[in-house]
């Protein structure tokens, strides 16, 4: 599955995160206004000396962003056993796709959604055909194409809906206050016999999170739009760029190396893999 973002969307999300102009970057660059405009279009690819020098401008890991960008590096399948605790919904708004999970408990039948794949049918039917039990929604941020649907999965099943602080402006549509539960860092969601701990990773919004499961050796984090396999979600405001990778950074790139990476956007990866192939890690 190819990469969510680009090398223009990862320079584009890098110069407005540092507040950068176009003009700005040129004058610490080898690279005149037309030909960065051109990459940021994603016109045309990049040389390795672009790439290099792009990086050194926007503070990104020069190794990664070459991976990206020239290599066309992409992350390793997921293992098998991930699909015996969850399920990946795919949904579209204006053309562009979207995931959500059912992760659940096949002994209890427990199950939860994290995100709505802009898809609340997809996501009700597949519970259904599974005979699934939804204990609760957790939702990673409140951008309509993560959120978008939750009036339907409520009139179903009245669960609690887990939400950062700061986030339920951005709802689309807002649930009653008695279904909703502010996240707070280092939170116990019980799913049957499955425990999902709430890491807060403030940056792509205000009140943004991932979940983190351990399943016996094994470890997921459902990571949203705070990390993309190879790249990071635009900051929203921008303003919250220096705590987005703060976030990426310090906390999902500090989960232990096998942690399998479950984002909004793109493929599945690991911590390993972003360590050494996400132009935005340390």
């Amino acid at each position: 599955m190819p990469l969510e973002d680009e090398f223009c969307d990862i320079v584009k999300k890098a110069r407005l995160g540092l507040g950068q102009s176009l003009e700005h970057v040129t004058q610490h660059t080898n690279l005149s206004l037309k030909d960065l405009e051109s990459l940021e279009k994603g016109v045309r690819a990049p040389s390795v000396e672009e790439v290099e020098s792009c990086a050194k401008a926007l503070s990104l890991k020069t190794a990664a962003l070459h991976a990206v960008a020239i290599e066309q590096w992409e992350p390793t399948p997921s293992p098998g056993w991930v699909g015996t605790v969850v399920v990946t919904i795919r949904g579209y708004i204006g053309g562009y796709e979207v995931k959500g999970y059912v992760v659940f408990d096949s002994k209890t039948k427990d199950a939860v959604f994290i995100d709505t794949a802009y898809n609340a049918e997809a996501m009700l039917s597949e519970i259904a055909t599974r005979g699934l039990k939804l204990v609760g929604v957790c939702l990673t941020h409140g951008h309509t194409d993560h959120a978008g649907g939750l009036d339907r999965i409520l009139k179903k099943w009245p669960v609690p809906v887990y939400l950062g602080n700061g986030d339920y402006p951005l709802l689309p549509w807002k649930p009653a206050q008695d279904h909703l539960v502010v996240s707070h860092d280092g939170q116990k969601i019980s799913v049957g016999s499955l425990t999902i701990s709430c890491l807060a990773t403030p940056g792509h919004t205000p009140g943004g999170f991932c979940f983190r499961v351990v399943i016996g050796v094994h470890e997921l984090c459902f990571v949203g739009d705070t990390l993309f396999a190879g790249s990071i979600g635009r900051s929203n405001p921008f303003s919250l760029y220096p705590d987005h990778l703060k976030s990426v950074r310090e906390r999902v790139l500090q989960l232990p190396n096998e942690t399998v990476l479950l984002p909004g956007h793109g493929p599945a990866t690991t911590v390993k893999e972003e360590i050494v192939n996400n132009p935005f890690g340390t």
